[in-house]
């Protein structure tokens, strides 16, 4: 039987980020939330609670959590997806964007303010300005999130180090998926995961961030033939 699908989705995102992709009626997906306070508790927890072993999809945060998971498990991991997301350790100004954040949410910003702050580079600007449905889904994704899961959220992205330089230990099926008009995991980051683990598929499509909301149907799609081709389970006998 093929290992079940862990969808995790990206900072102040919810499983909404899945919905129109099929993806989380695959064989009782999970749906974890990224609520603890560094990648090393959020790690633990998902080996506590996933099944013995699972294919990771992640985005953004997600897919930083699932290249963790996989570096410190490898065992556990049938197959690896990360999509819209960056191995590199943060840089200084993202860590001052995080605080900055925790600030405002301290300070009694909702996670649906914050997040419109940010909406041209979560989608883009054409698609921020022609599609109101996927703007309202993102600022309620924000909502759903709620401040104290994103407080942990951006706590956990303050203890974030480089996985790039360890994913070359990896032996798992990993497919890596890009958006073109990505601003805040551009292509290059993409290209370098690939580059490091070996037999890596990379894909790229004509999305902003987020990419699983914005092209729902080629993502699921994408994953689907991706996980058919690379991870059917083995023939037992000749």
């Amino acid at each position: 039987m093929t290992a079940p699908l862990a969808l995790l989705s990206g900072m102040n995102c919810t499983s909404d980020l899945w919905t129109d992709t099929g993806l989380d009626a695959e064989g009782g997906a999970f749906r974890p939330v990224l609520d603890r306070p560094s990648i090393a508790e959020q790690v633990a927890v998902l080996l506590r609670d996933l099944p013995p072993r699972v294919v990771l999809v992640g985005h953004s945060l997600g897919g930083i959590v699932a290249m963790a998971l996989a570096l410190a498990a490898p065992e556990r991991v049938a197959g690896l997806c990360v999509v819209s997301t960056n191995a590199k350790e943060p840089t200084a100004a993202q860590r001052d964007g995080w605080r900055e954040w925790i600030t405002r949410l301290d300070a009694g910003e909702s996670p649906r303010m914050l997040q419109e702050g940010i909406m041209e580079p979560l989608l883009g600007a054409e698609v921020a300005a022609t599609r109101p449905d996927l703007v309202e889904r993102t600022l309620r994704m924000g909502d759903d999130t709620g401040a104290a899961t994103l407080r942990a959220q951006l706590e956990l992205q303050l203890t974030r180090v480089d996985l790039l330089s360890r994913l070359s230990t990896l032996r798992i099926p990993t497919l890596v998926v890009s958006g073109l008009d990505d601003v805040i995991c551009p292509p290059r980051f993409h290209t370098e995961i690939v580059g490091e683990v070996d037999g890596a598929r990379l894909v790229s499509l004509d999305a902003g961030h987020l990419l699983p909301l914005e092209r729902p149907r080629e993502f699921g799609d994408l994953v689907r033939t991706w996980r058919s081709q690379q991870l059917r389970p083995a023939v037992v006998g000749a």
